[in-house]
């Protein structure tokens, strides 16, 4: 079969599971050879693609391109392709080599090459010597190696795993990160990776593909996606970061914190709205008046190779990373470069709430299955409305005493407070978001009760 410089290519890929879209024209490609991880957070699609790719699912519409062949149809048994899945799956009354054996014996290929080809792979993955154990008398990372081990045995041209380190603990997880790595160059076989662990994805993969609500937020190395994020999704999900509202006033300076700084930026329009993010190890604690502006540590946490502040600046908690130790209280200058400002145009452009509503009578006014009383001024029964809500007049509460109950669809820290963002459907078709400003943390999926301050409500006739 001829090399392909991309050895599998989705095109226009959609998959339904009851009515509910998760890939909806989905493409991409992934070169020969290289280690590419999928990161994203749970939901995402990114163990649908894994599944897709290997055959387990077919999508309801698109292609499969396997080194230049269409594959869409083709059952997983006569795909090149393995997969080790986050559950080792060994069979329990068999040895480690007639485990990794399995898949050959079914292909009925000779013993003496079977015999030559498992005792090459367990050196391999460290395991020479382990023939004859038993799964339970090997170690966690011991039993992923032999799931890895019998998932390469078979040659394949590429190899798909599925979280296969999350039921480890971390130093051993650390240790199995290096040893895949330095399988994948060692066998130059392509490994499609898939997890929702910054540290795995930065550490092992040659290109991060980050994705959110089944989309590609961005594609790059493990260097570009942390320090040349794309958007604040991407900056917030790839380690902690200070991700702040500006405005670009033109190329090469941008205005945040009441004052215009120096950037390396252009080609934003004048006066854009724009996210900036600025990393915590790029702060630098310098004295106070010696900075871009003053502050007083509010917290500090001992992190073992550096202390995590929070510094209260400007009216902005800035997130700040240092291997000294400061005092609660202390009065300190902040710094950093134009080189540690980076650019991301806004991935939502909201920063109020604009939602269609209807007067129900000349005091009652209706949204989103929600009423409320206004002595704002008398209405028209079934006029039209439009309402302005303020991100900061809707708290979170619990689901028995809220206004209105939506599903948390993104968030975003903006140093100081998160920014939540609802998507809602509505009968008239006027689907959007509610955004929320909020001090807590909520997971991405979770019901959230919202209750509205209607006294900070403006309503526009």
């Amino acid at each position: 079969m001829k090399n392909f410089k991309h050895i599998i290519e989705l095109k226009n890929i959609s998959i339904s599971f009851n009515k509910e879209v998760i890939l909806e024209n989905f493409n991409i490609k992934i070169k020969s050879g290289k280690f590419v991880t999928l990161l994203g957070p749970s939901g995402c699609g990114k163990s649908t693609i894994l599944k897709i790719i290997a055959g387990l699912l077919k999508p309801d519409s698109g292609e499969t391109i396997f080194n230049g062949e269409n594959i869409t149809n083709l059952p997983p048994y006569k795909r090149n392709i393995n997969t080790v899945f986050q559950r080792y799956a060994l069979f329990s009354h068999l040895n480690v080599f007639e485990n990794i054996a399995f898949g050959l014996k079914i292909k009925n290929l000779p013993k003496d090459e079977i015999k030559e080809r498992v005792l090459n792979i367990l050196k391999t993955v460290n395991l020479k010597g382990f023939e004859k154990r038993k799964p339970f008398q090997l170690s966690g990372g011991q039993q992923q190696r032999v799931a890895i081990a019998r998932a390469l045995v078979n040659r394949p041209k590429l190899l798909l795993l599925d979280e296969p380190l999350s039921a480890l603990d971390v130093n051993l997880k650390q240790e199995m990160q290096f040893e895949l790595k330095e399988m994948q160059q060692n066998l130059n076989t392509t490994f499609v990776y898939v997890t929702h662990d910054q540290e795995e994805a930065l550490t092992m993969s040659d290109f991060v593909v980050v994705m959110n609500e089944g989309e590609i937020q961005q594609i790059g190395t493990p260097q570009e996606i942390y320090n040349e994020p794309q958007n604040a999704f991407v900056a917030d999900f790839i380690g902690q970061s200070n991700i702040l509202n500006g405005t670009m006033v033109k190329d090469y300076r941008i205005s945040f914190a009441n004052e215009v700084f120096e950037c390396v930026d252009k080609g934003f329009e004048k006066n854009q709205p724009v996210d900036l993010v600025i990393r915590p190890e790029d702060i630098l604690i310098v004295p106070e008046g010696e900075g871009k502006f003053n502050g007083v540590v509010d917290t500090i946490v001992f992190k073992g190779a550096h202390f995590e502040l929070e510094i209260l600046a400007r009216n902005i908690y800035w997130l700040v990373h240092t291997t000294k130790y400061y005092e609660k209280g202390k009065k300190v200058g902040l710094n950093f470069s134009p080189d540690d400002i980076h650019i991301m145009p806004k991935l939502f452009e909201q920063s109020t709430n604009i939602i269609k509503a209807v007067a129900v009578d000349e005091q009652t006014i209706s949204f989103l299955d929600v009423e409320f009383k206004t002595n704002e001024f008398k209405l028209k029964a079934n006029s039209k409305v439009k309402l302005i809500i303020p991100p900061k007049s809707i708290s979170l509460v619990s689901t028995d005493s809220a206004d209105l109950v939506l599903t948390l669809d993104s968030i975003i820290y903006k140093g100081s407070y998160n920014e939540m963002y609802f998507y809602y459907e509505d009968e008239d078709e006027n689907d959007g978001y509610i955004l929320v400003n909020s001090e807590y943390e909520e997971e991405v999926g979770t019901k959230l009760g919202l209750k509205f301050n209607f006294n900070e409500v403006k309503i526009l006739n």
